[in-house]
């Protein structure tokens, strides 16, 4: 017998379903990390180096291809998680469970997107960027959802690389290739995802272990998981300042430094209150960090201020 909204639409179709299987706010999440990721690098694509270089060609297809991207990804997410999402409270009303769209429906528009957005980056950017934006989606749809999420704890762990693939396409649009501070500044986003999913994961600890999804709360418990994750953003902090060994600038250093120390501190209060209630005071709270932090690494190309001399190690090619 088929579960209701598995593959029947029961409800009229609206453009705001399909909006909510896109996940809008990760596309513009992962939209401004690939568009800062290109303005920065841009410092170091030539010689000598002209900030935010750019043609409005690569912005316009780079964002294209991201937002796709992303758009697909997040629709097959929905489309494979349609049996849990529909025990969850907090995944019940989504357009799958909830009967809105189907299941078919909602693959085809993902698996459309998906391909869509590679074979745009592959004839209107390069085929470095073109690789990254691939990876992305494999990492998020196959890896993560697919894979890890219901057999493995270090599911969210792994599975962040696809929003660290985000930065990489986007320095590797200007660059042609992902040199070690391009690699360095993407893996900003494989840091960053585990200790902020968590605090989601300790408020709907009881909801993963309703259908047994291995999320850190579930198997180790909220108080252990807020260590894990005051562990986590105390590596991140100075990673992040250190990034101007290799070249970054007072501007983005000093957004890195604050940004950091405030999630580090909240971080710490959840240590002492492992609550739901905290853990998602401390999500919203720390959210818009990659924005900001990005944000901040667009703004450090235009109004670059040395720290100290950089390494030249950041020169060498680590793909392309």
């Amino acid at each position: 017998m088929r579960a209701r909204g598995e593959f029947d639409r029961v409800k009229p179709v609206t453009v705001r379903d399909y909006v909510e299987v896109s996940k809008p706010r990760i596309v513009v999440v992962l939209v401004v990390t690939a568009i800062a990721s290109l303005l920065a690098a841009t410092r170091f694509d030539s010689t000598p180096a002209i900030a935010w270089d750019v043609s409005a060609w690569q912005i316009g297809f780079l964002t294209l291809a991201g937002a796709l991207a992303s758009m697909g990804a997040s629709a097959l997410n929905h489309y494979y998680d349609r049996d849990i999402d529909r025990i969850m409270h907090r995944t019940a009303k989504r357009p799958i469970p909830d009967g809105r769209l189907s299941a078919k429906t909602v693959f085809a528009y993902g698996f459309t997107l998906c391909t869509l957005s590679i074979l745009i980056a592959f004839f209107t950017l390069n085929p470095v960027a073109t690789g990254m934006i691939a990876i992305g989606i494999l990492f998020y749809v196959i890896i993560y959802t697919a894979w890890l999420k219901r057999i493995n704890a270090s599911n969210i762990v792994i599975g962040g690389f696809a929003g660290s693939a985000a930065s990489m396409a986007g320095w590797a649009t200007a660059t042609g290739s992902i040199d070690l501070l391009g690699f360095l500044v993407g893996w900003l986003v494989f840091m960053w995802t585990p200790p902020h999913f968590w605090c989601l994961a300790i408020r709907a600890r009881e909801e993963y272990a309703s259908v047994n999804v291995p999320m850190l709360p579930v198997l180790i418990g909220n108080q252990r998981t807020a260590s894990y994750i005051m562990i986590n953003t105390a590596i991140l902090l100075p990673y992040s300042v250190a990034l101007a060994f290799f070249g970054l600038g007072l501007l983005y250093t000093a957004v890195a430094a604050v940004s950091g120390s405030l999630m580090l501190a909240y971080h710490y209060k959840l240590t002492k209150n492992p609550t739901p209630e905290f853990a998602w005071k401390a999500y919203k709270v720390t959210a818009p960090y990659l924005v900001v932090i990005f944000i901040a690494l667009a703004l450090d190309a235009l109004f670059y201020y040395p720290l100290m001399p950089p390494f030249s190690i950041h020169l060498l090619p680590v793909i392309g």
